[in-house]
C-alpha cells in the first residue's frame, strides 16, 4: 500500500503524453478505452478517442505532481459512471486504483447528485475486476439491451 498523498485535479492536454505511454499494444488500449479507441494512435487520436475534453477528466497526483492515475466519469443509465480508469504501470500495486476510484465516486457523485454508481471492466482484466468487487461493485445485467459494450462486465454500486 502507497501511503503518499494523492489528489485529483483536472486533467489536460499536458497530460496526454505521459498517458499514452500507459497502453503499448492494442489489447491494453482497447481494456482501457475500449473497442472502439484507435490503435495505433497518434496525440490527437488518443485526445479525441479518450474524450479527455468532453468529459470529466481528472489526473491522480502525488504532491511532487507526479502523474499516479486517470480515471472519468459521467452520467450513464442514472449512475455515477466511471470510464478509462487507469494507474500508471509504475505504480500498480501499491493501492492507487483503490484511491483513485474513491476520489472519483465522491467527485462524481456529488457532481452528479446520485449514488450508485457504475463501469464497465474487460473481462480479461482479472485485477481491475478483483479490484472492483473488494470495493462493492457486482456484476449486472446492463440496463439498456443492445448497448452492451462486447467482451466486458457491467458492474453497479449502490456503496455511498
Amino acid at each position: 500500500m502507497d501511503n503518499l498523498p494523492v489528489r485529483l485535479i483536472e486533467a489536460t492536454k499536458t497530460h496526454v503524453p505521459e498517458i499514452m505511454t500507459w497502453f503499448p499494444t492494442e489489447h491494453s488500449c482497447h481494456v482501457w478505452g475500449g473497442p472502439e479507441f484507435r490503435f495505433p494512435f497518434t496525440a490527437e487520436t488518443f485526445l479525441t478517442d479518450s474524450k479527455l475534453t468532453s468529459l470529466p477528466s481528472y489526473a491522480l497526483i502525488r504532491e511532487s505532481a507526479e502523474l499516479c492515475g486517470f480515471g472519468q466519469f459521467y452520467l450513464r443509465a442514472g449512475r455515477c459512471h466511471l470510464s478509462r480508469l487507469a494507474v500508471a504501470p509504475a505504480h500498480r500495486g501499491r493501492g492507487l486504483g483503490t484511491q483513485l476510484i474513491e476520489l472519483l465516486l465522491r467527485e462524481g457523485k456529488k457532481t452528479l447528485g446520485v449514488t450508485q454508481s457504475s463501469l464497465f471492466v474487460h473481462v480479461t482484466n482479472t485485477s481491475a475486476i478483483a479490484l472492483y468487487e473488494r470495493l462493492g461493485f457486482t456484476r449486472s445485467p446492463y440496463p439498456e439491451p443492445g448497448l452492451e459494450i462486447p467482451n466486458s462486465y457491467y458492474m453497479i454500486s449502490s456503496c455511498a
